[in-house]
């Protein structure tokens, strides 16, 4: 007789460049994944925008794909769904038809500063602050919600006729998944929305109005852990339950077990994210870091965390490829970085779309500066893997004030954490040991283990945290005190002159 599949868990991992569909066993290890790429658009300078149902499409090609690689007693086996998402993207659409009412505006978009700016001349946003642990930037929904319904029409028709749904990808997901039956968020993605109390984990009446949304128009607010409903008939693994939901960055440092306060992370994606786990107590920075809620247990019991938030990391990579066509695929970057033995003097600030932590200016821009005569490509993708590791500094340094304490340690994952010189010069720049998991598929795998944990598969993560350091890749700093206040002091010099470029 057969010995029975142990249960396996599945996770969709929307991103801003992709959608991934997992499957995990209980131990947190990858049995098999698919993926399909997501368009993006930048129509304007700082303009980034989606179709939302070419979002939705990805991610059923992923999970059509990945239904398919799996064995008949494979897809027995998958007990939960979790879901994690790109955050703070917006979509809004008609309740009636499900059509999206326009383009959604990706995380990255800029073009919402002039309404930030004027909340900002209200004196609106202290209060703001003090009740969602974020700042008035184009970055969080707020602000796209009110573009979207000043400029798109269909927007407004809907809101109007009381037809209105808005959602980050995870509602939009949700909604796409149950087919149609369930307009919901959980609160790691409603943390950043601009529009949830931090501490009470309701939505705030006020900030909807500033927005111009309607009551009726939110979805409901849910723990990251419980019954989201089921996948529709029509999909792949139709009547699984949906057992979790949490934003990329929450997700990526449950996959990393940062399960104590003082534990954090760094997610190199499209943008790069410093998470450090607070434990039950809201944090505060008054240096551009985030107060964030972390997750939910299955009754809404909170985990909070302290954020970092660069909006390009990975989009450095893509450019080289892509803009300056130095390199042809993204892993050739760190042939050529190791090429030279150091940048030559050549710094690359990746403010491409503005500065996130610390600076929060949406007019930042892109510099490259120390250029001389014998510079040559190599230097560039040097210093392109280096700005990324400096611009993270920052923020550790930041995290490292706010807390009162070194991290010690830095958990690493994300597609960008596949290059050693670039985790070498991370080590180099913050004076810490940086933890590289063999599976960096963080983000999928902490959706999954939370599925999972709600589901009754996993009974706690702590054996899961014992076991974390095995087969992890360590990145030890080898560069003294001297030589890095020196670099790091440089960085912030070539910082500053990218800070205000676009006014």
């Amino acid at each position: 007789m057969a010995m029975a599949e142990q249960p396996l868990l599945l996770a969709l991992d929307q991103g801003t460049s992709g959608s991934r569909a997992a499957v995990f066993n209980i131990s947190g290890e990858l049995v098999a994944t698919a993926s399909a790429p997501v368009p993006i658009q930048y129509p304007a300078d700082g303009w980034v925008e989606q179709d939302p149902m070419a979002i939705w499409s990805s991610q059923r090609q992923a999970l059509i794909d990945l239904h398919r690689n799996l064995s008949a007693e494979q897809r027995l086996a998958v007990v939960a769904c979790g879901i994690t998402n790109q955050r703070e993207t917006t979509v809004l659409w008609r309740r009636s038809s499900g059509t999206p009412c326009g383009p959604a505006l990706v995380w990255q978009d800029g073009r919402t500063a002039s309404i930030c700016t004027d909340w900002k001349q209200q004196g609106l946003e202290q209060e703001w602050r003090r009740r969602t642990g974020l700042l008035l930037d184009p970055y969080f929904s707020a602000s796209k919600i009110r573009w979207m319904l000043e400029h798109h029409e269909e927007a407004a028709a809907a809101a109007a006729a009381d037809d209105l749904c808005f959602g980050t990808v995870d509602s939009w997901l949700l909604w796409q998944l149950t087919g149609d039956s369930r307009h919901g968020t959980d609160m790691s993605n409603a943390s950043r929305t601009l529009l949830m109390d931090l501490e009470q984990r309701q939505w705030v009446d006020a900030f909807r109005e500033q927005t111009g949304l309607p009551k009726n128009a939110l979805p409901d607010l849910l723990p990251c852990r419980g019954d989201f409903g089921s996948i529709a008939a029509d999909l792949p693994f139709a009547g699984l339950p949906i057992q979790a939901m949490l934003g990329d960055q929450q997700a990526a440092t449950l996959g990393q077990l940062c399960l104590q306060p003082g534990e954090g992370k760094c997610t190199y994606g499209t943008g790069a994210f410093l998470v450090i786990n607070t434990g039950d107590t809201i944090r505060r920075s008054d240096a551009g870091l985030l107060s964030t809620l972390g997750w939910t247990d299955a009754s809404g019991n909170p985990t909070y965390c302290l954020e970092g938030s660069l909006f390009n990391a990975g989009t450095v990579i893509q450019w080289l490829r892509d803009g300056l066509q130095i390199i042809d695929q993204a892993e050739q970057v760190n042939d050529l970085a190791e090429s030279v033995g150091d940048s030559g003097g050549v710094m690359l600030v990746p403010a491409f779309t503005g500065w996130g932590t610390p600076h929060w200016d949406p007019q930042a821009r892109g510099v490259l500066v120390g250029l001389t005569r014998d510079s040559n490509r190599g230097h560039i993708a040097r210093a392109a893997l280096e700005g990324i590791a400096l611009s993270v500094a920052t923020l550790v340094e930041l995290a490292e004030a706010a807390l009162g304490t070194s991290l010690g340690e830095l958990a690493v994952d994300g597609g960008a954490a596949a290059s050693a010189p670039l985790l070498q010069a991370q080590a180099d720049c913050t004076g810490l040991t940086v933890r590289r998991p063999a599976n960096l598929e963080s983000t999928a795998r902490g959706v999954a283990l939370f599925a999972g944990l709600q589901a009754g598969a996993i009974r706690s993560f702590d054996d899961l945290a014992a076991a974390r350091r095995n087969k992890a890749q360590l990145f030890e700093p080898q560069m003294n005190n001297n030589q890095r206040s020196s670099w790091r002091n440089r960085w912030n010099d070539a910082v500053s002159r990218s800070l205000g470029w676009h006014g």
